[in-house]
């Protein structure tokens, strides 16, 4: 588990992959991986996500690539998911029985957390990273008051993070970083190109701010 959780902490981006079909999740991931991306975040809204999930660990097998599930709401989902190869499941929300079974299989879990009752509890019940949910609601001034009482706590914002605030996110004491639509908008276009030109952006940027 510690080892998964430290290559996303080096890595510092989770990309959130969502998609109309299977066949666009791989396409947007096999972009995402050129662009070298290390981690990979399959929603569970993603039609077929269990078999996208397997046919991920199966094509990137012999990779530094890590593959886990999110919009995991429940620990029945995150079962299905560890057991089709997802190497760490998130949610949008804790539920301190998805993390207590991530747990049993010593796979990290990232519950969403909006407080900080919310941040202590996922700590609490062994939630590896907490995700701070909705960024754009939240606001990095969230992180800063959250690890002024607790500075060990592994924060990861998801929501509202774009290239132009990337940086402040990681100055703000973020260990990493979940991005979406800021960072996959141009599957919908076709135009995986970009979305290669975007995951090298977000990460030089992150890389840029932890100098």
């Amino acid at each position: 588990m510690n080892t998964i959780v430290d290559n996303i902490i080096k890595s510092g981006l989770v990309a959130v992959v969502r998609a109309k079909s299977a066949d666009e999740a791989l396409k947007i991931v096999g972009a995402l991986q050129k662009g070298g991306v290390k981690a990979i975040e399959i929603t569970y809204t993603v039609p077929g996500a269990t078999k996208v999930i397997e046919a991920l660990k199966a094509e990137y097998k012999n990779t530094d690539m890590i593959i886990g599930a999110g919009t995991v709401l429940d620990p029945e989902t995150a079962r299905i998911a560890i057991l089709a190869g997802a190497e760490f499941v998130v949610s949008p929300y804790l539920n301190t029985d998805m993390v207590k079974l991530a747990n049993r299989y010593d796979i990290p879990s990232m519950p969403g957390a909006m407080t900080i009752k919310e941040v202590v509890e996922a700590m609490e019940c062994g939630a590896s990273i907490i995700k701070a949910f909705p960024g754009d609601v939240l606001g990095i001034k969230f992180i800063k008051s959250i690890l002024g009482p607790l500075p060990h706590a592994k924060l990861m914002p998801t929501g509202g993070v774009d290239i132009n605030n990337v940086g402040d996110w990681i100055k703000a004491g973020c260990i990493a970083i979940g991005a979406g639509s800021n960072l996959t908008a141009h599957s919908k276009t076709g135009e995986y190109d970009k979305i290669i030109d975007a995951a090298k952006e977000f990460i030089a940027a992150i890389n840029k701010a932890r100098v």
